[in-house]
């Protein structure tokens, strides 16, 4: 659900926090993927096709916007709000929530790690996806560094913040869009989610409707609809796939099965 409602009324004797933390809606049970990044359309761009995929397996899936894109050159912050919200419908997030941190003003500060451990302990993810932590936009490097600060600080007993502590099982870095090549630490195999993933880019029709460049997308001539579609091949070709999304973990990744293992050598 994707509704606006109110400043979130805490139970009785719980603790009002003086951050501003708007809840696009208050979920209903916890979240098993939850997706952070610094505007509305970030998240699209970057994993959209993973969220997708993981919700038409079950499982429950949110996203948090950290600001509301209004210092973007194109729109404006009510605008993106609403394209916010039609895309989240057609990925199918169970919850998107605002944080309402201030656009290209964003820090990592004592105040802002607890706007979003409240929301971390809120919606109770097992695995956050991040941006990756470097990138031309000061936003996303900052969101990364506060989103994986917020991650550990939630699950402290003795942190001050309100409700119970949770501590997320696993961090991703959401890696589309590097400059530089970085080897994904893995890739998903979003060629079935492909479609849904760009109809939920074009719901941002203000941001990318004859747009060559958005974010950490460098320019190319080619409209920005194509650019996604030429990376998320790229990134699907090393794992053998029409489309894919690649991503990077801090920690080395577990194989059990070498036999089962995935794309073959030769």
């Amino acid at each position: 659900m994707t509704g606006d409602v109110g400043r979130p009324q805490p139970p009785t004797g719980e603790r009002v926090p003086s951050s501003p933390v708007i809840a696009r809606d208050r979920p209903s049970s916890p979240v098993d993927v939850l997706a952070i990044a610094a505007h509305p359309d970030d998240v699209e761009l970057t994993c959209a096709g993973t969220l997708i995929k993981m919700q038409r397996r079950g499982y429950q899936t949110g996203i948090v916007d950290l600001t509301n894109g209004e210092m973007g050159t194109r729109g404006d912050a009510e605008t993106r709000r609403k394209e916010s919200q039609d895309a989240a419908r057609v990925m199918g997030v169970a919850v998107r929530l605002r944080a309402e941190l201030p656009d290209a003003h964003l820090h990592n500060t004592d105040e802002t790690r607890r706007v979003v451990v409240e929301l971390i302990r809120m919606l109770r993810p097992r695995v956050v996806i991040l941006p990756f932590p470097v990138g031309r936009h000061p936003d996303h490097r900052v969101a990364s560094d506060l989103g994986r600060d917020a991650c550990f600080l939630a699950g402290l007993a003795r942190y001050d913040a309100r409700r119970e502590p949770h501590k997320p099982e696993k961090v991703l870095y959401a890696l589309a869009y590097r400059e530089d090549p970085v080897k994904p630490s893995f890739v998903v195999d979003i060629s079935e989610e492909f479609d849904t993933k760009l109809r939920a880019i074009r719901c941002y029709a203000s941001q990318f409707d004859g747009a060559e460049s958005a974010g950490e997308i460098f320019p190319t001539g080619q409209a920005l609809y194509d650019l996604v579609r030429i990376q998320n091949a790229h990134y699907g070709s090393l794992i053998r796939a029409a489309y894919g999304e690649p991503f990077v973990t801090q920690e080395t990744v577990r194989i059990d099965d070498v036999v089962a293992m995935g794309v073959r050598s030769l």
